[in-house]
C-alpha cells in the first residue's frame, strides 16, 4: 500500500536527518491515522491516501504563497523541499487535451454522467474542476 511506502520513506528521512521530508511525510501519516481511526469503519484505500497527499500539497502551496508575500525566502525554500518529498507520490495528471479526447468518446455528455465517469475511471489522475470546465464548454 501507498501508506507503507510513505512510512518507510519517513523512517529513511529520519535516519538521514532530513527534517523537511520527514515533516511533510509525517503530516500525511498523521492525517491517514486520523482518517483510519475516525470510527467510520471504512477501509482507507490508496486513493484516500492520495487525496490526503494532494490536500497537504495544496496546503503547502498556500503556506508558500503567504511566506513569499511576506518576503520569507528561507521558509519558501523549506516548503519547496517538502513539496518535492510529496511530489513523488502524486501521479502525473492528464492534460487538458487528453481529457478532451476522452470526453469526445463519451456517448452521454451530460454533466452528471461525465463527472461520475471521470471520478470512477480517472480518480486522482485528473483535475475534476478542469473536467467540469471542459464539460460545460462543449
Amino acid at each position: 500500500m501507498l501508506i507503507d511506502e510513505i512510512k518507510k520513506a519517513n523512517i529513511e528521512a529520519m535516519k538521514a536527518h532530513d527534517a523537511e521530508t520527514r515533516g511533510a511525510l509525517s503530516i500525511v501519516i498523521s492525517k491517514y491515522t486520523e482518517l483510519k481511526t475516525n470510527g467510520s469503519g471504512k477501509e482507507v484505500t490508496d486513493a484516500d491516501v492520495l487525496g490526503i497527499i494532494k490536500k497537504v500539497d495544496k496546503e503547502l502551496d498556500e503556506e508558500k504563497a503567504s511566506f513569499a508575500q511576506a518576503g520569507r525566502n528561507e521558509s519558501v525554500a523549506l516548503i519547496e523541499k517538502q513539496k518535492a518529498a510529496l511530489a513523488r507520490y502524486i501521479p502525473k495528471q492528464l492534460s487538458e487535451d487528453e481529457i478532451r479526447k476522452i470526453f469526445a468518446t463519451l456517448p452521454d455528455k451530460s454533466m452528471p454522467v461525465v463527472m461520475k465517469f471521470f471520478k470512477e475511471k480517472y480518480n486522482g489522475l485528473v483535475d475534476m474542476s478542469l473536467v467540469s470546465k471542459i464539460a460545460r464548454g462543449l
